[in-house]
């Protein structure tokens, strides 16, 4: 547009725009709407907009018997079931006093590990395809349909799991069991390196990856990031060394840790995870414990008049934990989540600030969110 003197006029006199991206977008992976303002293609402010999925989970805690919430837990995060499902029947042992027997410990430690595999391996199926790689999308399911075997013939269920109880395990494992999941943690690592043999070199994942959504560690930990999204930025903090539950005090294993922050180390940190989880796995199912499963308690469990616990984990994304308050009811007084997508989703515009739109499909890929437990 030329003015009467001849000069140039820009239209409306902008240079940004606000745009939209999802809550249909592929890329967001469920119902996330992130408004975007943008100068062409470069991001110069990002803000999450959640609530699409609300389901009020934690009301629903509140209204059933402290027994019947475990298959809540499983909606949440639902492809990370196992470890939902230890961090709400913690909370509950914690504020019972009840002690889980030693072998339903190891067992609990073995689904929680095959879940953070499992989880792993659905992330970089779909990171990767996110970015543009479409094979490993395959390779990852090809392992994960293993893992799901074994949790169906553990529980009867392949998402969904609802694989623990207060006081201890439900089942004890099937006839075979202990050896099938010895056959996949030995042959499982030359599966990470046929991963790694697409991606960690090529050069085309390296320039999509390498210095994109850089965290800095006094920025993750003022955000209260917790998971590989922390320990990309180099900070070592993982729940099952700093307060060991479970078995992870009788296990050895390393926490990795990333240099520069960025969505390169982060990935480079799962899959070093990985590595980890059959570390711990071969432990557990080497010093398995015979004896019961489950805890002596009583039929109708009654919390104290006046009582409170919180418990958490490391879950495959981070810290969950789970804060009830009991007024002496058979359900919680009052029942409330701390979920690691739902922390981590905050670190989103951090990231995203002067990248390009293009780059911002990595940077929500490597925080690894489920809206599930955004919503929740």
């Amino acid at each position: 547009m030329t003015e009467p003197g001849g000069g140039a006029h820009t239209l409306f006199d902008l240079k940004e725009m606000e745009l939209n991206f999802g809550p249909q977008h592929p890329s967001t992976h469920g119902v996330l709407r992130l408004k975007l303002k943008v100068d062409g293609e470069r991001i110069v402010d990002c803000y999450p907009i959640i609530g699409y999925l609300h389901r009020g989970t934690e009301k629903l805690f509140e209204l059933n018997p402290y027994f019947q919430n475990v298959p809540h837990t499983d909606r949440m995060d639902y492809v990370a079931a196992a470890t939902n499902n230890l961090a709400y029947v913690g909370a509950v042992e914690k504020l019972f006093g009840i002690q889980v027997p030693p072998r339903a410990s190891y067992i609990r430690t073995i689904l929680c590990e095959l879940q953070r595999i499992s989880s792993h391996l659905l992330w970089l199926a779909t990171h990767a395809i996110d970015i543009g790689a479409m094979t490993p999308f395959f390779y990852c399911f090809r392992e994960r349909e293993i893992i799901l075997d074994l949790f169906e013939e553990y529980c009867g269920a392949r998402l969904t799991l609802n694989c623990m109880r207060p006081g201890g395990q439900p089942f004890d494992l099937t006839v075979g069991w202990e050896q099938r999941c010895r056959d996949f943690v030995a042959d499982f690592p030359s599966k990470i390196a046929e991963y790694e043999g697409l991606l960690t070199d090529n050069r085309i994942w390296k320039k999509r990856t390498v210095g994109i959504g850089v965290l800095d560690p006094d920025v993750a930990l003022d955000y209260g990031i917790t998971g590989p999204l922390l320990r990309g930025s180099g900070v070592d903090w993982d729940l099952r060394k700093v307060h060991p539950y479970e078995a992870y005090g009788d296990v050895e294993f390393d926490v990795p840790l990333g240099r520069n922050g960025d969505t390169y180390d982060r990935y480079i940190i799962r899959m070093e995870e990985m590595r980890q989880s059959c570390r711990i796995l071969d432990q557990c199912l080497d010093k398995l414990p015979g004896g019961k499963i489950m805890a002596h308690k009583p039929r109708v469990m009654k919390g104290p008049k006046v009582g409170e616990a919180y418990y958490a984990i490391e879950a495959p994304k981070g810290e969950i934990g789970f804060y009830i308050v009991s007024d002496g009811k058979p359900g919680p007084y009052r029942c409330r989540v701390r979920p690691p997508s739902f922390m981590n989703l905050q670190i989103v515009p951090e990231m995203a600030k002067n990248h390009l739109l293009a780059d911002l499909v990595a940077i929500i890929g490597t925080t690894d969110i489920v809206l599930g437990e955004v919503d929740r």
